[in-house]
């Protein structure tokens, strides 16, 4: 064995000794992702299920879809009158279709979903492949967005969404920057 000097078990380990605790034991030292991160990961979270709740709805409602559609447009115009008039509109025009293959939608939704929490655990654990999926992700529909701004009437939920994706690829930028990942 090399002749290596030993530490004092008696001793506090010092600061160069992170990792290795009083009995000599190595600790399994973890990088943890910032609170930026940890951010974006519950935003991710937050978008699968927000997807699966729409699986739900797509499941426990589709025998009776048109109805369903059809009073919840009405309900949405009189509490709300035309606010997000277009993306109520889109979502309805999806749900119409999906309603016509809706195994098939389901099984879109949940692998939607299950990416978003792929995302979310590899973020939140500070995993590489999960920033530069992140970034990668992101930033493909980022000429789309701003595609769709210019050559449609200006609408701020559009807008909304492409600063806010704008910000997230920042923001895992900068932390993939300060870990050397690029």
């Amino acid at each position: 064995m090399a002749n290596l000097p030993r530490q004092d078990d008696r001793l506090p380990p010092s600061s160069k000794d992170k990792g290795v605790t009083m009995n000599g034991q190595q600790e399994k030292l973890r990088s943890t992702a910032s609170e930026s991160i940890k951010a974006v990961a519950i935003y991710e979270v937050v978008k699968g299920v927000g997807a699966l709740l729409g699986a739900g709805a797509l499941w426990w409602w589709h025998t009776n879809l048109e109805h369903w559609l059809t009073t919840a447009t009405v309900t949405w115009q009189r509490s709300f009158g035309h606010m997000l008039a277009p993306q109520i509109d889109s979502a309805v025009r999806i749900a119409q279709q999906a309603s016509k293959n809706w195994p098939m939608f389901l099984l879109l939704i949940f692998a939607y979903a299950s990416l978003r929490f792929l995302e979310a655990y590899g973020l939140w654990h500070d995993k590489t492949w999960a920033y530069w999926f992140g970034v990668l992700g992101y930033g493909v529909f980022i000429p789309i967005e701003i595609y769709y701004l210019i050559v449609s009437p200006f609408d701020w939920f559009k807008l909304g969404i492409l600063v806010s994706n704008l910000l997230i690829i920042i923001v895992v930028y900068r932390n993939m920057k300060r870990k050397g990942l690029i």
